[in-house]
C-alpha cells in the first residue's frame, strides 16, 4: 500500500468511526440519500461541467433592479414563490439561476451611501462621480453647470452608437430619471429633467436638461428603443396630458419632444403613450420608438391593470424592445430598470417592492427567452440597496408579509408584548410619530397592498442602504465577474465582452484616415 493510499484508507477508519458506521456494511456519509444533499451535490457538478464562454458579446443588456439588495431578492424570491403555491424559501427567481454571481460595492466618490445616478453612471461609463451627478467626472461637485460641461464621461451606450449599434432603454421611472438617463445625457445634477428644473444662468451656460438630451442624443442616431414614464418633463408647460387631460406638460422652452422626436426620424421613427398603441407596434418596421406611458413614473405592477389608457409590463417591454434592436446586424445594447423597486422602499411599503422585483424577474426570463447565452451578455444587478430587514425566527412557510411567529404558528412577540413583522425598515414612514408607542398589530392585515412596514427611525422617506449589492450574470465573459468588485468593474466587463471600446477607437482610426484621403 502507498502512503497516501495509507492515509487514504486511515482518513476512511476516521469518518466510518466517527459516523458511527462500519466500512464493511456502512456508507461513510449516510446522509448521500437526502434531498439537501442530492441537490447541493447536482449543483456541484453543474459548476464543474461550466466552460467560459470567451466569444464576442455581439448583445449586452443591463438590468438594473433599483433599491433591489440582498434582502430584497431574499424576500421576493419567497413572496414569488408562495404566490405560486411553490415553498418560497426553496424558490428560485430566474436571475439567480444565472451561472455567475459577485458581489458589487455601490459608494459613491463622496458618499458611503450612493444616490441612484453615481451608481448608475458607475455601470454604464466605469467611474465613481459624486451624489447628484450624472455622467460626469468625480472633480464635479452636484449642480456647477460649468464643470460639468468641462468633464463630462462617455457612456458605453454612446460608444456603441458610434459602432453602428443599436441601443435601448426601458424602464418603469420616467426615462429622464436617474438609471435610465445614465446611458445618454451628461448633467452636474440629476433633477435637471426638463428646462422648468434648471436655474435660467445654467441654461444660458449652455447647460441642456434631461429630455433634449435624449431627444437630441449625438453619438451615432440616437436611441432606437426608448420606454418608460415622465411625459411631461417632454411636453409644453400649455400642453394638456393627453392620458389625464387635468394635467400639463412642464416644459418652458416652448417645445413638444414627443413631436422633435418624431421629426428627427421622419417616416422612421413611433411616439406612443397607451398599450393599444403599443401592442400595435410592429417590431420589424417600428424604427426608433419613443414611449411614455405615464405624465411621471409609471405604475406599480400591482396597480397596472387599473390604469385608463393601459401599461404594458417590464417584461412585454423588454420583449418588444429586444425585438426592435435584435434587427441590426452589429448587436445592441439595452438598459432595462425595474425602478420601482425603489420607490416602494422609500414609501415603506414592501409588498409593492416585492412584487415590483417579481415583474423585474418576469423580465429577465423574457430576456433569457429572447436572446441566446453564445452572443448575449446578461448581467442582472442593482445600483444599492434599502435599509430592509428580515428578522425573527418565523417557520419556514409563514408568509413573508405576515406577522412573524413563534415557530408554532402563534405570533411571536417582542418586549413591548406586542408582534411585529417578518420584513420591517431601519426608517422610513412606518416609525412612530412623536415618539408615539409602536402600534398592535394584532389584527391588522399586513399582507395588504398598502400596509407600510413599521420602521425603527421615523422619517419622512426611507433610505439607501450602504451594503454591497448582488451581480448575476449569464454569456460571453460573464465568467469574470466573481469575488468582490467596485461598481464601475460592471461596465469594464461588458465594454470587455464587446470590445466595444476597441471597436470605437478603430472606428475613429478609420474615419481618420478617410478624411486624410
Amino acid at each position: 500500500m502507498t502512503m497516501n493510499a495509507y492515509r487514504g484508507a486511515g482518513l476512511i477508519a476516521l469518518l466510518t468511526a466517527a459516523l458511527g458506521t462500519s466500512s464493511a456494511t456502512g456508507d461513510p456519509l449516510p446522509q448521500t440519500k437526502d434531498p439537501y444533499y442530492t441537490s447541493a451535490d447536482r449543483q456541484l457538478r453543474e459548476t464543474l461541467a461550466r466552460r467560459a464562454n470567451t466569444r464576442p458579446a455581439k448583445n449586452i443588456i443591463l438590468f438594473v433592479g433599483d433599491g433591489m439588495g440582498v434582502t430584497t431578492v431574499t424576500a421576493a424570491r419567497i413572496y414569488q414563490g408562495e404566490k405560486a403555491g411553490r415553498d418560497g424559501v426553496s424558490n428560485k427567481l430566474v436571475f439567480e439561476t444565472l451561472p455567475y454571481a459577485a458581489f458589487s460595492r455601490t459608494y459613491s466618490h463622496d458618499s458611503s451611501v450612493t444616490d441612484s445616478a453615481p451608481s448608475a453612471a458607475a455601470m454604464t461609463t466605469g467611474i465613481k462621480s459624486r451624489n447628484g451627478t450624472l455622467n460626469v467626472n468625480s472633480t464635479v461637485a452636484e449642480n456647477d453647470c460649468a464643470a460639468g460641461l468641462a468633464h463630462p464621461a462617455t457612456t458605453i451606450a454612446e460608444l456603441a452608437e458610434q459602432i453602428g449599434m443599436a441601443t435601448g432603454a426601458v424602464t418603469t421611472t420616467r426615462l429622464t430619471h436617474a438609471t435610465p438617463a445614465a446611458i445618454y445625457s451628461h448633467a452636474a445634477g440629476r433633477d435637471w429633467e426638463a428646462d422648468a428644473d434648471m436655474k435660467p444662468d445654467d441654461i444660458a451656460k449652455g447647460c441642456v436638461d434631461i429630455a433634449r438630451q435624449l431627444v437630441e442624443m449625438k453619438a451615432g442616431d440616437g436611441l432606437e428603443v426608448a420606454m418608460g414614464g415622465g411625459r411631461n418633463r417632454f411636453l409644453r408647460a400649455d400642453q394638456a396630458d393627453p392620458e389625464y387631460p387635468d394635467k400639463k406638460g412642464t416644459r418652458k422652452d416652448g417645445r413638444d419632444l414627443t413631436q422633435a422626436w418624431l421629426a428627427r426620424y421622419p417616416g422612421k421613427s413611433s411616439y406612443v403613450w397607451n398599450k393599444a398603441a403599443f401592442d400595435a407596434l410592429n417590431p420589424a418596421t417600428a424604427g426608433h420608438v419613443l414611449a411614455l406611458f405615464e405624465p411621471s413614473h409609471m405604475q406599480y405592477e400591482i396597480d397596472r391593470a387599473k390604469d385608463s389608457a393601459g401599461e404594458p409590463s417590464l417584461a412585454q417591454m423588454t420583449a418588444k424592445a429586444i425585438a426592435i434592436l435584435k434587427r441590426n446586424p452589429k448587436g445592441f445594447f439595452l438598459l432595462v430598470e425595474g425602478g420601482r423597486i425603489d420607490h416602494a422602499h422609500h414609501g415603506g411599503n414592501a409588498a409593492r417592492a416585492l412584487d415590483d422585483t417579481t415583474a423585474f424577474d418576469d423580465a429577465v426570463k423574457a430576456a433569457l427567452g429572447l436572446t441566446n447565452a453564445r452572443d448575449t451578455l446578461i448581467v442582472v444587478t442593482a445600483d444599492h440597496s434599502h435599509v430592509l430587514t428580515m428578522a425573527g425566527y418565523p417557520s419556514r412557510n409563514n408568509p413573508i408579509l405576515g406577522l412573524a411567529d413563534d415557530g408554532t404558528g402563534k405570533p411571536a412577540l417582542a418586549t413591548d408584548g406586542k408582534p411585529y413583522t417578518t420584513l420591517g425598515y431601519a426608517n422610513g414612514p412606518g416609525a412612530g410619530k412623536d415618539g408615539a408607542p409602536r402600534e398592535d398589530l394584532t389584527g391588522v392585515d399586513t399582507k395588504a397592498p398598502d400596509y407600510r412596514q413599521q420602521a425603527l427611525v421615523p422619517a419622512g422617506s426611507e433610505t439607501h442602504g450602504g451594503e454591497d449589492v448582488p451581480i448575476y450574470a449569464s454569456g460571453p465573459w460573464a465568467h469574470l465577474f466573481q469575488g468582490v468588485v467596485d461598481q464601475q468593474y460592471i461596465f469594464h466587463v461588458m465594454n470587455h465582452a464587446g470590445r466595444i471600446k476597441q471597436r470605437a477607437e478603430a472606428a475613429i482610426r478609420a474615419g481618420g484616415r478617410k478624411k486624410r484621403r
